[in-house]
Order: C-alpha cells, then sequence, then structure tokens
C-alpha cells in the first residue's frame, strides 16, 4: 500500500493494479486495461501509456484518460487528485484485499450475526495474535 500521503499518480496507479485484481488473482495487464477502457467507454488510450503513467514516464494524462481509468478500476476520479480522497479508498481497498483471503472470508462469515460485544472480543483476540506474530510491528515499518 502506498504512504496515506502519496501525492503520485504512477504510486497510485500502482496500488490499484497491485490491489484491485481479476478473479484469478494476477495482476490485470496493461493491455487488458487499455482495451476494456476502450471498448467499455470509447476513451483512446494505450497499453504503453498505461505503463508509462504506472511507472512515473508521464504524468499529465487528459481528464478523460484520468477518469476512464478510474471508471476500470471502480474508484472515484478525485482518488488521482486528493490525499484525503485516496487515503480514504486505500482503506476501502486494504479491507477488500483482506477479504480476498479465504481464512479472513471464513471468519468474517462465522463472525456474522453476532453481538456487538462479541465482535468486540473477536477484534481483541485477532489484535494480541497479530501482536503476537509480529504483523502490526511490519505494518508500522510499512507506514514510518
Amino acid at each position: 500500500m502506498p504512504p496515506a500521503r502519496a501525492t503520485s499518480l504512477a504510486a497510485r496507479l500502482s496500488h490499484l493494479f497491485e490491489t484491485i485484481r481479476p478473479e484469478a488473482g494476477k495482476e490485470f495487464s496493461y493491455k487488458h486495461v487499455a482495451d476494456a477502457i476502450r471498448h467499455n467507454q470509447g476513451v483512446s488510450i494505450s497499453h504503453t501509456y498505461i505503463w508509462s503513467l504506472r511507472t512515473g514516464k508521464q504524468d499529465n494524462p487528459t481528464l478523460k484518460q484520468l477518469e476512464a481509468i478510474a471508471q476500470f478500476f471502480g474508484v472515484p476520479t478525485e482518488y488521482f487528485l486528493s490525499d484525503t480522497r485516496a487515503e480514504r479508498v486505500n482503506q476501502q481497498l486494504a479491507v477488500l484485499a483482506a477479504m480476498r483471503d479465504v481464512g479472513v472470508q471464513k471468519v468474517a462469515l462465522r463472525a456474522s450475526g453476532l453481538s456487538d460485544g462479541a465482535l468486540e472480543s473477536i477484534t481483541k483476540m485477532i489484535e494480541v495474535a497479530r501482536s503476537l506474530e509480529g504483523l502490526d510491528k511490519e505494518a508500522e515499518k510499512g507506514r514510518g
């Protein structure tokens, strides 16, 4: 996940590629993204241009291209323009990425319908388990 205040278009686009994936689990190819944008939205964009944006070699897409990329990935266009909006979207993407994990899905499904008190207890147990396994320390390193 990029730093919460990452302002780079390349960093944000790269984060979308890394986080939002098709059913198969691999990243979308640049060609797939470009073809889908042209076909579904009628916006002219090439796979090499998308690669150039992601790698930072280009950083000034048209508003129409930016809107099309945002629509493809299902995020608001403001994701690329506002640090505050990007931060909120990144939090939502983190939840979606975690939900792809089968183990997390099982826990979420089993927790459905429990009282608020029971959910709070489970959350505390998960926090203790994460701490014991050093996962919170890893997350803090990534933010620092």
